[in-house]
This record gives structure tokens, sequence and C-alpha cells, in this order.
């Protein structure tokens, strides 16, 4: 008897471990659900990128002899919902002797999958998403038993494992990690490579107008739209990161500069994420860029680090610590999302240009995103369920293994230390040496207090003084808080009230959200 084969939005990999053994009368299943779509407001670009890029996949999989059954999101039949799509193959091709899909990438929808065998009356067959470089398994039995897990050090052991940037057992150039060589802000006389544009074909502008019409309500420009929809397409879009960007890339990765999206970042994470790029062959390549003598050392071991280091370590936390790891809230915040990370209305230009930056392209490079909109919801305390709702919903890349990590314990410490040893903490003098953001900003970066201080300052040390019981016996925050045991009262008192004006001026002064043991529904 046949197969129903289900493939998800973030599995458009003609390698799938479901899509391996097929047989005469398997039938693949592909749906553009409305549930999926809408579980948080999806950026609308990230919307047509993932339908587009579904859509393309399934012609393919089509060219290659698959009996492929798939469900657009205008179609009137549409259950719009993946147990409702399959219910109805069931119900119009059926029968069929089990269901075979991939384990998908959040707790949530893996939880429901586990509960289809018995809804269904059909054998589920869940099978592992082999496409990363490391198994679940095979991070638990690291981390098993260690008191803390840090990157650094799975990271070295995968370095071991794949041979990357390996010679004779020991690292490349003599040095595991190149961090302190990837911090250069950006000079003014720098060229930045013109990066090449996708065109939408005929499937991608049908898909862009129907996004316009379904999704209006959602954040997020459509266009100009020219992301990748096809492996072909993002492997050219690999082949030119390597050969104009990589080589500055070692040196610019932490570099933000106002109205300049991609800088020399590979912008291809989400082509990795939702299967049109391999990881290991991605960082093969690269390694071929430095043995080549095309890209210094610290460039290939940076990016390097951000897929075989931190792309496969925050996806070991995602699955070993849900669902509680959702549900922590460390710091007790508890402050709702200000407006403007929806409108970028506000006078700080480091947020105007990073909310500016994702309406557009519906991507932020990694330090916009940590050191911008994380700091300051880490330092305004913003309860973790908002900022980890917003991250989820406006990046293309995003998708809850990979948000919830970043945000979750990376960029608001609500966590407890699990991700980091400390909370990435700034005031204004970070953003500053690393942008140039604040030569154009209304506020003063070098201003500590007063209503023309740039407020990450006063917030800053706001966020110390709220959370001094719960931060103060964190060995890494010691010299900090000696610091601000020298503040006098009068500059403390200062330092709260800037930030209870501030954040009335934004609008969620004495606005709580309670703190429960449950994460707030998404909507």
């Amino acid at each position: 008897m046949a197969t129903l084969r289900l493939v998800l939005g973030d599995q458009l990999t003609r390698g799938l471990a479901s899509l391996r053994d097929r047989e005469e009368g398997d039938l693949v299943l592909m749906a553009e659900v409305g549930e999926e779509a809408s579980y948080v407001r999806h950026h609308r670009k990230k919307i047509a990128f993932i339908f587009s890029a579904m859509r393309h996949f399934a012609d393919s999989l089509r060219e290659d002899g698959f009996e492929v059954r798939y469900t657009k999101i205008d179609d009137p039949s549409n259950a719009n919902a993946l147990k409702g799509e399959v219910q109805r193959a069931l119900n119009e091709r059926g029968p069929f002797e089990r269901l075979v899909v991939v384990e998908p990438g959040e707790w949530r929808l893996l939880q429901e999958m586990k509960a289809w065998q018995d809804d269904l009356g059909l054998a589920v067959e869940i099978r592992r998403d082999d496409r990363f470089i490391a198994t679940r398994e095979r991070f638990d039995a690291w981390a098993s038993g260690r008191k803390r897990l840090t990157m650094e050090y799975f990271y070295r052991d995968l370095r071991k494992e794949t041979g990357l940037l390996m010679e004779d057992g020991e690292p490349a150039g003599g040095q595991w990690n190149y961090d302190k060589e990837n911090r250069e802000p950006l000079p003014g006389n720098v060229d930045i490579p013109e990066r090449p544009v996708i065109e939408p074909d005929a499937i991608t502008v049908e898909v862009i107008e129907t996004v316009r019409s379904r999704f209006g309500d959602h954040f997020g420009d459509l266009e100009p739209f020219g992301y990748a929809v096809t492996a072909k397409d993002a492997e050219a879009q690999l082949d030119w990161f390597l050969e104009h960007a990589l080589p500055r890339f070692g040196d610019y990765q932490d570099a933000m500069a106002r109205g300049e999206a991609f800088l020399f970042h590979s912008v291809i994470s989400i082509y990795l994420n939702c299967g049109l790029l391999d990881p290991l062959t991605v960082c093969r390549r690269a390694e071929k860029a430095y043995e080549d003598g095309h890209a210094p050392i610290n460039a290939v071991e940076g990016f390097i680090r951000q897929i075989l280091g931190w792309r496969e370590f925050v996806r070991g936390i995602y699955w070993r610590f849900m669902p509680d790891y959702r549900k922590r809230n460390a710091l007790g915040a508890t402050r709702p999302l200000p407006g403007f990370y929806w409108t970028g209305d506000t006078a700080m230009a480091c947020i105007a240009d990073c909310v500016d930056t994702t309406r557009k392209h519906a991507y932020a490079h990694h330090i916009q995103r940590l050191m911008v909109t994380g700091n300051f919801a880490l330092l305004a305390g913003i309860h973790p369920d908002e900022i980890n709702e917003w991250y989820l919903a406006v990046y293309a890349d995003a998708y809850e293994w990979v948000e919830a990590p970043n945000t979750h314990g990376m960029a608001i410490f609500a966590d407890g230390g699990i991700m980091a040893t400390k909370p990435y903490a700034a005031s204004g003098a970070y953003i500053d040496r690393m942008s140039d953001y604040c030569a154009s900003c209304r506020y003063d970066v070098k201003a500590r207090t007063g209503e023309t201080a740039c407020p990450f300052n006063y917030l800053y040390w706001n966020f110390l003084i709220e959370n001094e019981a719960r931060l103060r016996g964190n060995h890494r925050l010691a010299m900090i808080y000696k610091t601000l045991d020298r503040m006098d009262e009068d500059r403390r008192e200062a330092v709260k009230r800037d930030s209870e004006r501030f954040f009335e001026e934004i609008g969620i002064a004495d606005k709580r959200r309670e703190i429960t043991r449950e994460p707030a529904p998404l909507r």
C-alpha cells in the first residue's frame, strides 16, 4: 500500500529523509496553510519567500518523477491546518499505509504530530532531521554531566570531528577562534560590493500578489523581492558571497552602517534554515576559500563558527530544554513591547534603522539583532513572550528552534544563563563604536543622563539597578557592580528618573504583564 509523505515549508531539501525510499504510488503532500502562516503575524516577505520556495520545490519533485499534491493558500478547499490537509489527502486520494514526515523545527508542531496517529487512524512515522551537522543525540551526549554548556567547546569538538579548519590535528592558523579580529568598525571609505538580486519569476509574482491580498495587515514590505527561491539560485548567492564578500567579512562582521542592510554578510541563513543549502557543504566551500588563499583565516573561521558553532549549538539547546525553555523569565521582565518595533517611529537612530531594515528585507544581521533591538529589549525589561514573538515574526530565517535560544538566551538572558554566562547588556558607547548611527541621532551618546542623553546610557545602569538582586552574584559582572557601588545617590536617582520618564514617553511605563508559568498565546 502507498505512503503519504508530508514535506514542510522549511524542509525543501531533495535528500530529505522522508523522500528517500519512495515507491510507486506514493504521494508527496505539501500545503500552504493559514495556521502556520499566521500563528504569529509573519513578515509578508517571509511568507512570500517560503510559499514561492515551496512551489518551486514541488515543481522540482514533479520533474524528478514524484507525484505531488500541492495546496495553495487561496485554494477554496484548503483546510488551513496541516492535520486538516493530511485528512483531506486521506479522504480524497487514500488509502495509505502510513504517513511519513521529518520532525519539524518547533516543539509545538512535533507534539501535534505525535498525536496524529490516534487522531487520523493512520500509522505516522516521524523521521530524524539529519540535515544538521550534529544530531540531537550527539549534542545531548556532549552536554550530559556538564555544569555549563559553552558553545566554544562544542564548536571545537565539531571542528575535530569534521576536520574543518584543522591542520595535523591543530586549528588552522594556530587559534580556535578569531572573534577578536571580527570587531572592526566600518571605515568611511570602504567599498561595499553590490549584491546581485534574483528577479521574481512568474511563480514568485503570483505568490507576491496572493500574499498582498491575503496578508495585507501583516508587517513588512513585499517588494522589491530579490531572494533566491530555488536551490540553484541559493547556490549562486553563496557563490557570490564567497567570491566578493567573504574576504572582508571577518573584519567587519560586527559593524553596522545606516542604510546598509547587508554589508559583507552572506545572507544565506534564510536558505540554510529552509533547506535550500546544506550547512556542511557551505562550510567546506568556505574552508576551500581559505586553503586557496582567497580569504583570510579570521573571515573564514568567523563564518564557519556561525554555522558549525552557533547554528548547531542553538538547535541543541532548544531541543534539550524545551518546552520549559520558553517559559523561563529569569529577570522577571514584564514591560510590553514598544510600538516602534513595528513602526520604526523613534528618535533613536539605531533602532529606527534596524527596524527599517527589518521592514524592508525581513532581515537584519546578527549584531543589529543582538546589540540594538535585543539589547534595548533587555535593558527595558520587555516581557520575553513579546520580544520572542517579534523576532519569530519579522525575520525570514526565523523558526523557533533557532529564534528562541538566540532571543531568549543570548539577547534577553531570560533563560538565566543557559546560553550565555552574562547578559549582553551595553550602553550607547558600544553602538557608537561599531556604527555611524550616533552621528546622526537626536540623542547625545556622550551624555549620561538628562532628556538629550542616549537612552541606552541611563537604561543600562537602570537595568543593573533593577536586577541587582538577580545579577550581583554573577562573577562576570563583578567589576560593573563595583562601578555601580561608587555611583552616588543623586546619580542613581537621575538614572531611575530618566528611565521612568523615557518609559512614559514610549508608552510602556506602569504597564506590566503578569509573569506566569506558561507563555502567552501566540497570535
